[in-house]
């Protein structure tokens, strides 16, 4: 699928080349991810909204009482995420068979509109209950929107939210495990990257607020909405 009409698309493969390949862009938008959930987790009370299996496992723990954990904040998170990947999966059905840079561009500044507009919530009103469930909102959101495009670029073993089938892999495919661990760098750097995000959102959240790492999120994805390829 990651070669999908890389050579036909509207405007011809010169045109899709240009900009920064698709790989380099997934790593950056899984440190945003890992931005994101460093504030959902830390300042919005214990959800995710762009780890969806961590998620589930979060709405578990609230739905047996477990303390710091809410039901209803996990609940929004959850359907937000669902109606952003229906959104998603719709553009992609319009788009896919089109210009695969236009598509991923016009996905990522949706997403860069939607996490800059939970920006502006978080520095007016960090604490409101009102603005918790607009940025649990928001974000999820264009998380899922986001989710539902890099499911049909199909870009191997970037998913740029969820690590442990890249962590699977990157351990069963290693020389150690009897493979070539071809893929090894990839893997490593989506890993690094996560890792690289969560930390720069805590220290973030912690010293400055819920309000300077979403604005760093957002100006990332616009970055690279305006930079993205239409290849691999």
């Amino acid at each position: 699928m990651a070669e999908q009409s890389t050579g036909t698309q509207v405007g011809g493969p010169d045109r899709e080349g240009r900009g920064v390949r698709l790989v380099a862009v997934l790593l950056g938008l899984t440190v945003v991810s890992g931005l994101i959930d460093a504030v959902s987790y830390l300042g919005l009370g214990h959800v995710f909204t762009a780890n969806m299996t961590g998620n589930v496992v979060v709405l578990g723990f609230a739905a047996a009482g477990a303390p710091g954990f809410s039901v209803p904040h996990t609940a929004t998170s959850l359907v937000c995420f669902l109606l952003g990947a229906v959104a998603g999966g719709r553009v992609g059905r319009w788009r896919g068979e089109g210009s695969r840079r236009t598509w991923a561009r016009l996905v990522l500044a949706a997403e860069a509109v939607l996490v800059g507009a939970s920006a502006v919530v978080a520095f007016a009103a960090p604490h409101a209950t009102a603005s918790v469930y607009a940025l649990i909102a928001l974000t999820a959101f264009a998380m899922g929107l986001r989710n539902a495009t890099v499911r049909r670029l199909g870009v191997a073993d970037l998913t740029t939210t969820v690590l442990t089938m890249t962590l699977t892999g990157l351990a069963a495919d290693s020389r150690a495990g009897g493979g070539s661990g071809h893929r090894s760098p990839r893997r490593s750097a989506s890993v690094v990257a996560m890792a690289a995000g969560a930390w720069l959102g805590a220290w973030l959240v912690i010293h400055h607020g819920l309000g300077p790492p979403l604005l760093v999120a957002a100006c990332a994805t616009g970055v690279l909405a305006l930079v993205a390829s239409g290849r691999e």
